[in-house]
């Protein structure tokens, strides 16, 4: 199995992409821009509704005005930022894979997935009992604080990599 993830490496490593990308002047300081801000837009919009899950900021607002009002942002800046990092990735598949800032990264986005699935089908589906609460329940606030802490270590390791 490792063989055939390494050829895999290999041969995205060998394409005419990945060169092009490795040897711009351009293209791969263009492409991290692009990944760099969609990143700061995933984590602000997170932030934001984060904070107000933890109680701390907007308590005049119910959360799913606010998370209505985000996620489409989080979303869409998402989805950019995972192509761009693909692209950006392709370049020295082999390279990053070897990085623990990369891998590290890479287990903490799945995890921060993971708090999101576990707050969507448990926690967010009795919104409405605490909806518009200035302090929402404990379960919420703890999924808010969870978020933050693995984003903002996502982008810690992220840019970490850029010096390894």
């Amino acid at each position: 199995m490792f063989d055939a993830i390494n050829g895999l490496l290999a041969w995205i490593d060998n394409t005419t992409f990945a060169e092009n990308v490795r040897e711009s002047l351009w293209l791969f300081p263009t492409m991290e821009c692009i990944h760099v801000l969609s990143i700061v837009f995933v984590v602000g919009s997170i932030t934001r509704l984060d904070l107000r899950l933890m109680g701390l900021v907007e308590r005049h607002r119910s959360v799913t005005e606010l998370s209505d009002q985000m996620l489409p942002y989080t979303w869409t800046a998402f989805i950019v930022a995972t192509i761009f990092g693909v692209l950006l990735w392709s370049s020295k598949p082999i390279a990053y894979l070897g990085m623990a800032f990369f891998d590290v990264k890479m287990v903490l986005m799945a995890l921060a997935g993971l708090n999101m699935v576990f707050f969507q089908l448990v926690t967010f589906r009795n919104v409405s009992l605490w909806n518009s609460d200035s302090i929402p329940p404990f379960s919420a606030r703890f999924a808010g604080a969870m978020s933050m802490a693995f984003w903002v270590s996502v982008v810690i390791c992220g840019r970490f990599i850029g010096f390894v």
